[in-house]
């Protein structure tokens, strides 16, 4: 599979509507460029001071709703784009745990759902599975305080 280059971010400006910035060179960046990035287009955004170049040619947006509560979005792809990542609520639940023993538990677990809506002509649903099985057992695996 290919790599999200150019990345659109989903923006919401309240009720002024939504945006969708993109991030250049954005499979070239780690956690640190990433949040650094985002927080620059956010506020070009905030302040309208976003250009044509920033918000062109992206390929690929990723949309965070949850920090409004949502539970299950379903976006809609910014065309020409390819995709939309979407990071809906992150809320406690009970959840079965593994332990290192092998044995299983109920716990309560900080849990959220990503989604993916994508456009079947520019690749394949298999693709799209891969890529948020990965891209689970990254965030699932990942030290994030290493990170950032």
């Amino acid at each position: 599979g290919g790599r999200a280059e150019q990345e659109g971010m989903a923006g919401g400006l309240g009720q002024n509507g939504l945006v969708v910035p993109v991030m250049r060179k954005a499979d070239s960046r780690n956690g640190t460029g990433w949040a650094r990035t985002i927080a620059d287009l956010a506020r070009k955004a905030r302040e309208n001071r976003l250009t044509a170049y920033d918000m062109a040619d992206g390929t690929f947006t990723v949309t965070n709703p949850g920090p409004s509560g949502t539970y299950f979005s379903v976006p809609i792809i910014n065309q020409p784009q390819t995709a939309i990542l979407v990071t809906d609520g992150v809320s406690r639940r009970p959840a079965v745990a593994h332990l290192t023993d092998g044995s299983e538990v109920l716990a309560i677990c900080s849990m959220g759902i990503i989604g993916l809506s994508m456009d079947h002509r520019a690749f394949d649903g298999a693709y799209a599975a891969d890529f948020l099985a990965t891209l689970k057992n990254t965030l699932e695996g990942t030290d994030w305080r290493r990170e950032l």
